[in-house]
């Protein structure tokens, strides 16, 4: 069923300029296929193997769900249980699990040591928990100081020592940099610039390393280090669309008496994806080393074709919110965003072709068009750099999403860095803001 995939993986490096992509495939289990494509490292022309580690990005949820469900499986923590953490609506593990805590999306990655930025500012929930899926690094933050409190040990300890090495996982590693034995590979921009290391305040939710063939592995086996009613649990996934839920740090699709369960992750210089098909015993990883998923999505694609052509591309971008046609009446709505820094006036001038006229703070004036989509009734980007100390670090675009609700319009507005053609990927700040009409 693989043949052909050397070509066409050669020819998706090519075609989308990524240094270097590695595929493994797992039946029952037993590694099938394990082959790496193109460069490690490009400037000491460093060939990629089955034995490179590459940064997993957000694949890394899906081992701290795991360990997770460890602890409470060893009655160490409740699935069920208010996590404390001083919340006005404290969520239990199980909701953070699902991205269900009440927190908004959020990432800081910076490139020193120390965080230029207080996490705790941006630390609030904007929702009850229990209501609309949220994709959110605060909430696998919390689940890594929750096992963390609820173990004893370091999240990196507990992960390697509950986690990897039960499932014979020799390459995993938890950090801004890997220190495991493999060699590993280097991150690139799309234009073929090097990442420094990346830093970050949510380490559980995206630091991970490891091989494919050790991700793959993870897949097939991961669910038998636990309670067969807390691995059934795993894959009870909430739906967030028509076709797809999530579940506890995987994305799950049923039908046909079949499911289809992954993880995928994107960061800077970082393009992967974790493909697990239970009841056929199969399951796949495929790793890249360049922030555009271009290449990445192609041999999934090309993969899944074969080997599962049910699979629905959403799980290539399962958080995504389809657009709809922007219909909010023209007028005028003023108040405030809610900073560190403090308030920041915000006013909207809505116009009758679909556009709307940004006037952030004193800044110059913008029109931009706006649309809208299935959870929010404004969205817009325009390129204005948010008056914040935190903002202009590396986040120098400014973008709207709100609801409708009478005579206001509440919701949130975000700081951030529309990729990294320039520059490296810098953090998504979102700040919650309320307008009123008139």
């Amino acid at each position: 069923m693989l043949d052909g995939l050397d070509e066409f993986c050669e020819r998706a490096l090519t075609e989308h300029a990524c240094p270097s992509v590695s595929v493994a495939v797992v039946q029952g289990d037993e590694v099938v296929f394990a082959r790496a494509y193109g460069l490690a490292d490009v400037a000491a022309n460093r060939a990629a193997t089955p034995e490179t580690v590459y940064g997993l990005a957000s694949i890394t949820k899906a081992f701290t769900a795991t360990a997770v469900c460890l602890a409470a499986d060893r009655k160490l923590l409740d699935l069920d249980a208010p996590v404390p953490g001083g919340d006005p609506w404290p969520p239990t593990p199980r909701q953070l699990m699902q991205h269900r805590g009440g927190f908004p999306s959020y990432y800081d990655f910076h490139y020193d040591a120390d965080s230029p930025i207080d996490f705790s500012a941006y630390r609030r929930q904007l929702q009850a928990p229990g209501g609309e899926f949220e994709y959110s690094n605060h909430g696998y933050r919390e689940l890594g100081r929750l096992l963390e409190q609820a173990t004893g040990q370091p999240l990196r300890t507990f992960l390697h020592e509950q986690v990897a090495r039960p499932l014979g996982l020799t390459s995993f590693d938890l950090g801004p940099t890997y220190a495991g034995p493999a060699p590993a590979a280097s991150r690139y921009t799309p234009d073929g610039r090097v990442y420094p290391t990346c830093y970050d305040s949510h380490p559980s939710a995206g630091a991970g390393w490891a091989s494919a063939t050790d991700i793959a592995l993870f897949a097939r086996r991961s669910a038998g280090l636990l309670h067969p009613a807390t691995a059934a649990a795993v894959l009870d996934g909430p739906a967030i669309n028509d076709r797809l839920g999530y579940g506890f740090g995987r994305v799950v699709q049923r039908g046909d008496g079949s499911s289809i369960v992954s993880h995928g992750g994107g960061m800077g210089g970082v393009g992967t994806m974790m493909i697990d098909l239970p009841e056929r015993e199969l399951s796949l990883a495929v790793l890249a080393n360049c922030t555009d998923k271009s290449a990445r999505n192609a041999v999934v694609l090309h993969l899944m074709d074969t080997l599962a052509p049910e699979f629905d591309p959403g799980h290539l971008a399962p958080d995504s919110d389809p657009t709809r046609a922007f219909a909010l009446a023209p007028g005028s709505w003023a108040g405030l965003i809610e900073s560190p820094d403090g308030g920041i006036p915000l006013r909207l001038d809505v116009l009758a072709d679909r556009r709307v006229v940004v006037h952030l703070a004193d800044l110059p004036l913008a029109t931009v068009p706006a649309t809208a989509s299935r959870r929010w009734d404004v969205r817009l980007v325009a390129d204005l750099q948010l008056p914040t100390a935190d903002a202009r670090l590396n986040s120098p675009s400014f973008g709207l999403e709100l609801h409708a609700d009478g005579d206001a319009l509440t919701g949130r507005a975000g700081a951030f860095k529309d990729g990294d053609r320039e520059g490296l990927l810098g953090p998504y700040l979102l700040h919650p803001c309320r307008l009123l009409r008139g």
